[in-house]
């Protein structure tokens, strides 16, 4: 059988030479670069047989490209494909297909079952007549198209405070413009501190992760981190107590007050009871010190949250502490490393949608 005649791009100019070097060099679109270089190795004279070995495609296909590249020029590369077969399923079973699998199994009469799996919701539509027929693949991808993926179930817990919105915006009133009398102050606590390999994340050699022992029995309690978190520096304040109760949380007090005299404290603070506490709250008057209450289930609006949740992170994950001794060194030095870096704590959460929010717990929920 007699060979077909080779053939060759046109003859191209240095600009497009460096153009097309410059697609095989750069271009992230695979079928863009192999056309680039059957069109490149071909104005340097290479016929069509060495192309088909080099880059094991089909004589057919390397003609097609240097003939198309000589009729249309550099749009040849990006070739225009068809839309392939039509649809079968139209867009208004799609979406119909959508919101059944958005729906509860049990609400379309199939009793006993919580949640569709692709079997389950396949059967379910053959069975109504929605569809003929249908694949679990076909069903996959029109979900997946629809903006419906497998999800975990999460709970929102809305707050019951009627006074949310007045006491979440007296708080970012204060985070926004700190009062020229005194200082913003977040305080919480932290823990329990108890002892037990904690899980947490390390760079490793793949598929090698690194062990921790099993604990049966924990025989040194538990011990408490009262912190306070000053807007003003970003810095940290904090003492480790066997305890948190009022007396505690009182001597805390006690050491911002003399820490910042002639200020004005106000504290950000939950509502747990010592925080509540008449002592702790007859103190506060008498040393103007402010007690500025979150709301119900609002501890997300705590600064020093984000402080703890980076300590928890990089000083206790992936440890595996055997005293409380060691565990407190390790919290004193992550402090030390924050303090020295700390910079003052501006723009609480401008992006959020809380901050347009006027009729919560509706909107949450």
């Amino acid at each position: 059988m007699a060979r077909r005649p080779s053939v060759f791009v046109r003859p191209l100019s240095m600009d497009e030479g460096r153009k097309l070097q410059r697609i095989t060099r750069t271009s992230k679109d695979p079928v863009r670069m192999r056309r680039a270089i059957v069109v490149m190795m071909s104005g340097q004279g290479q016929a069509v047989r060495d192309i088909t070995s080099l880059l094991q495609v089909s004589e057919d296909y390397v003609r097609d490209v240097i003939h198309a590249f000589n009729e249309r020029g550099f749009d040849a590369l990006d070739p225009k494909w068809s839309g392939g077969r039509p649809r079968r399923i139209g867009e208004q079973v799609r979406d119909w297909i959508c919101l059944i699998a958005r729906t509860s199994p049990a609400q379309c009469g199939l009793t006993g079952f919580s949640t569709w799996s692709l079997t389950k919701l396949r059967d379910h539509l053959v069975g109504q007549g929605i569809v003929a027929e249908i694949s679990r693949e076909t069903l996959r991808r029109i979900l997946h198209d629809g903006g419906v993926s497998w999800q975990t179930t999460t709970t929102w817990k809305a707050s019951p405070d009627p006074e949310f919105i007045p006491k979440m915006r007296r708080i970012l009133d204060l985070y926004d413009h700190p009062p020229a009398d005194g200082r913003v102050v977040c305080v919480d606590e932290f823990g329990p501190l108890n002892l037990l390999p904690r899980k947490g994340k390390a760079w490793r050699p793949q598929r090698r992760p690194r062990r921790q022992r099993a604990t049966y029995h924990r025989y040194d309690g538990v011990m408490h981190m009262l912190a306070a978190l000053d807007l003003a520096t970003g810095k940290l304040f904090y003492r480790i107590r066997d305890r948190k109760r009022s007396t505690e949380f009182l001597d805390l007090l006690k050491v911002l007050r003399r820490r910042w005299p002639g200020e004005k404290l106000y504290l950000i603070c939950d509502n747990f009871s010592p925080h509540r506490h008449p002592t702790v709250r007859a103190w506060c008057q008498a040393n103007a010190v402010e007690l500025v209450f979150l709301p119900t289930y609002g501890s997300w609006l705590n600064w020093i949250e984000a402080e703890f949740a980076a300590l928890r992170y990089f000083a206790l994950n992936g440890t595996d502490h055997r005293s409380h001794t060691e565990q407190n060194m390790a919290i004193a030095g992550y402090v030390r490393w924050h303090n020295h870096r700390a910079q003052p704590k501006v723009n609480f959460a401008t992006d959020s949608p809380i901050r347009t929010w006027t009729d919560y717990p509706a909107k949450a929920a």
